[in-house]
């Protein structure tokens, strides 16, 4: 078996590819580009085939001709040679019997490469457009009512609500030329009855929105009543809601409880809404238990804090205390779904993920989230207020059994703030003493709530005319939190009420850079240069502090007191007349306006306001003093002894 067998040697071992690379040097395309006889033959007509000179015949040229008997008689080429078809022109003849269908390899020339038609233009149409026919002008008046009705919605977005009713109206007109025009032509079954409901629809939106509510509610009627439209019934939730605007609120009710019953259960949203606004309409009527009913049932299923802080007033006001406290549990328990804050803190020094953080630190997703937040803290801070005087024998009680519940819930935070709503309410009962041991036991908490606490503690004892008390807190509240503006504010009232001005200035200019809307602050610094007689400075803070208080009387009348000062009493005058405009039985600022009249010389004026402002304060000593001095002047001796001897009796 062994003599068939051929070892390989080493020189065949070198040899192993011999050969490889050898090829036909016919194949040999490298050198193409430097060849000048190839080169020529591509940029010259040099080498090619002399062309057919014979015409491609036409409709109406020479053709091979048949006689009645078959014969036949062919055209030859310039070569002498027979052409086996007629082309069409500018294409090539075939070299086989067989060609592939719209496709030929060769191109005419002169002609532009064009494989996708695009020359040739776009297709002719399948069917001629007729715009007068009745289907032509069917489909532009479809199209026509569909245009009116988004630019009505349009107008109610842009809140021109007039113009939004015109075109819902021009909609509807038309609308029901085209259902004409339809039953005319086409059978009836071919009414566009979703171009109907968007009409109908839209129409009785703009009607609500323009408070034409029996339009509205007619319009409703329509499609409520039309069995046709599938989901007509869902409509009268917006008939309940007009109902509810009307303050009817016994058929409010009952087309809610109707949309209630044809709405199917997994619209659970939906329904959870329209029990909501039962629920209200019943507190509307005074029937609690009613309402209890519907808000227990949303707590039960889907709570949610309006619901909640609802339920507590519904118990609140039947005056169930132990119902009160499980309706507080309950609202406090609602889940927000907001996540927690430590995603927008930065855990690392990663570039890309500190960028990402800062992009949705304030977001719209953020910003949603914190107004969340804000409303549940308002309604729990408000429920605390309301029942904590109910649930207990005394509100101090009530409160630290709200403070206990809130802390142990996810508002912790709230609860330091439910204390010191504690001690506010101390002061409205003119408690005084209880405030302050309140307040003095955030004097260990966090920063946040012991700036707060000392800010108030400050101006209690500023109130109290314990300056020194009122320096003290309002330097611990200033330390705790250096941005706060109140505290800021107290502490530059303390040194105002050392005289020292200018250092007060410094801290009510410090407030401003915090809060440029700190109205106090404003305010006093507004007073402060007025003690040191920068009267532009002072007159400017109470200008820009009117342009926010556009009503507020005191400064109203620093404006005329300064203007007053600068020896304009025309401007005094004016500003003086505003301020009577909102306070008209202000004995003083009508006092005021009597003597300015009287510097003026016309004392007619004078008489008038100073008699008004005697009317409304019959004790002041001055305005007695001077209408006697004017009966005097007048020659009416016995009126003039009459106010003296007031004056006298007052003395």
């Amino acid at each position: 078996m062994m003599k068939n067998v051929h070892l390989a040697t080493e020189a065949d071992e070198d040899d192993i590819y011999s050969g490889y690379n050898d090829y036909n040097p016919t194949f040999d395309t490298e050198d193409l580009e430097n060849d000048p006889a190839f080169q020529q033959a591509v940029k010259t007509s040099h080498g090619r085939r002399p062309p057919l000179t014979a015409k491609v015949p036409g409709t109406s040229g020479s053709r091979p001709l048949a006689t009645g008997y078959g014969s036949k008689t062919t055209l030859s080429s310039s070569m002498g040679r027979p052409m086996t078809a007629a082309v069409q022109d500018g294409v090539a003849r075939p070299m086989t019997a067989v060609q592939a269908a719209g496709y030929t390899k060769a191109v005419s020339r002169g002609s532009v490469f064009d494989p996708l038609g695009q020359a040739r233009g776009p297709a002719p149409p399948l069917e001629t457009k007729n715009e007068d026919s009745p289907e032509g002008k069917i489909k532009q008046l479809e199209k026509k009512v569909n245009e009116l009705v988004e630019e009505s919605c349009i107008a109610h977005s842009c809140g021109d609500l007039k113009l939004a009713l015109e075109k819902a109206k021009d909609a509807g007109r038309k609308e029901r030329a085209l259902v004409r025009q339809r039953e005319q032509t086409m059978s009836p079954a071919n009414i566009n009855l979703d171009l109907t409901y968007t009409v109908l629809f839209n129409l009785a939106s703009q009607y609500s929105a323009n408070e034409m509510y029996a339009e509205a509610l007619n319009t409703y009627q329509v499609i409520v009543k039309n069995k046709m439209f599938v989901n007509g019934g869902m409509l009268k939730v917006n008939m309940a809601n007009i109902y509810l605007k009307q303050r009817n609120y016994s058929k409010a009710i009952k087309f809610y409880r109707m949309a209630l019953d044809q709405i199917a259960s997994v619209h659970k949203e939906m329904r959870i809404k329209i029990m909501q606004n039962i629920g209200v309409a019943f507190i509307k009527t005074g029937q609690y238990t009613d309402a209890i009913s519907s808000f227990e049932h949303i707590m039960s299923t889907s709570p949610n804090l309006k619901a909640g802080f609802n339920l507590i007033l519904c118990y609140f006001a039947t005056g169930d205390r132990e119902q009160m406290k499980k309706a507080f549990q309950k609202l406090i328990a609602v889940p927000l779904g907001i996540d927690d804050d430590d995603k927008y803190i930065s855990q690392g020094d990663d570039p890309h993920t500190n960028l990402l953080i800062e992009a949705i630190k304030n977001d719209s997703l953020r910003q949603m989230e914190r107004e969340r937040k804000a409303t549940a803290e308002k309604y729990i801070m408000t429920a605390a207020k309301l029942i904590a005087p109910a649930i207990e024998t005394s509100f101090a009680v009530g409160y630290d059994w709200c403070v206990e519940m809130v802390k142990a819930s996810q508002y912790v935070e709230l609860a330091n703030d439910l204390e010191i709503n504690k001690a506010i309410t101390y002061l409205r009962q003119k408690d005084f003493n209880q405030a302050v041991e309140t307040l003095k036991m955030f004097e260990k908490k966090d920063s946040r709530v012991k700036s707060a606490a000392a800010t108030n503690l400050s101006f209690l004892y500023f109130l109290e005319n314990e300056f020194t008390q009122a320096s003290h807190y309002a330097d611990l509240a200033v330390n705790s939190d250096r941005y706060n503006p109140s505290a800021l504010t107290n502490k530059g009232n303390t040194i105002f009420a050392n005289g020292d001005y200018e250092k007060a200035a410094e801290f009510y200019k410090e407030s401003l850079r915090n809060d440029s809307s700190c109205t106090e602050a404003l305010y006093n610094i507004g007073l402060t240069y007025k003690k040191l007689n920068r009267l532009d400075e002072s007159l400017d803070s109470f200008l820009k502090l009117h342009a926010i208080l556009r009503n507020s009387a005191q400064v109203l009348f620093q404006i005329a007191s300064i203007y007053e000062l600068m020896e304009d009493p025309n401007q005094a005058i004016e500003w003086l007349m505003q301020l009577i405009s909102v306070v008209p039985t202000d004995s003083h600022a009508l006092a005021k306006l009597g003597e300015l009249y009287d510097s003026e010389g016309d004392k007619s004026q004078a008489f008038q306001y100073y008699y008004e402002s005697y009317r409304y304060f019959p004790s002041n000593i001055e305005v007695i003093e001077w209408l006697g001095a004017y009966y005097i002047d007048t020659q009416f001796c016995e009126k003039a002894i009459h106010y003296f001897e007031r004056a006298a009796l007052i003395q």
